[in-house]
């Protein structure tokens, strides 16, 4: 069986904020496969969405929209922090200079046994005490040979 994956709370807040309709369907996707089992959160992650949610957006969600989301979240597997998880954060800073609260992040996937955290915060393609960490928004670049069209690598006319 794989080792479950971690979402990092600005993925939840693309899954529930219209503004970037590309985003959003990559987030839902993930959360979707976290209802499903595969990904799990923490505490911490769920109290920063609820966070933005309702102090962040514009305009500000309601608190009963705000209960409700994270009632239909409340399948996710659920990373609870401890005092030894807050130490793994501490050294987590030492090792990779990591805001605390990035600590935390990591710790608890480590925690949950993850082999991936899904951020659009953290360094993607960084490793941290062995877990990646993956930035689902970002997109594949080809190499710019690969990109030439069949008209010697110019743009088409009009462009």
């Amino acid at each position: 069986m794989p080792a479950p994956e971690f979402l990092d709370t600005n993925v939840l807040v693309y899954a529930y904020d219209a503004g970037d309709s590309r985003k959003g369907r990559i987030a839902q996707d993930l959360v979707r496969k976290a209802l499903a089992g595969d990904i799990l959160v923490s505490t911490q992650v769920l109290a920063e969405f609820a966070a933005t949610l309702l102090h962040k957006m514009e305009p500000a969600a309601r608190p009963e929209d705000v209960a409700a989301v994270l009632d239909a979240l409340g399948p996710i597997g659920m990373v609870v922090p401890d005092g030894d998880v807050v130490r793994r954060a501490v050294d987590v800073r030492a090792e990779y200079g990591l805001h605390f609260h990035d600590g935390m992040i990591v710790a608890a996937a480590e925690r949950g046994g993850c082999g991936r955290i899904w951020s659009e915060d953290l360094n993607g393609g960084q490793k941290y005490f062995g877990i990646a960490v993956e930035n689902p928004f970002q997109r594949l670049r080809l190499p710019a040979r690969s990109r030439r069209r069949s008209n010697g690598g110019h743009p088409p006319a009009g462009c």
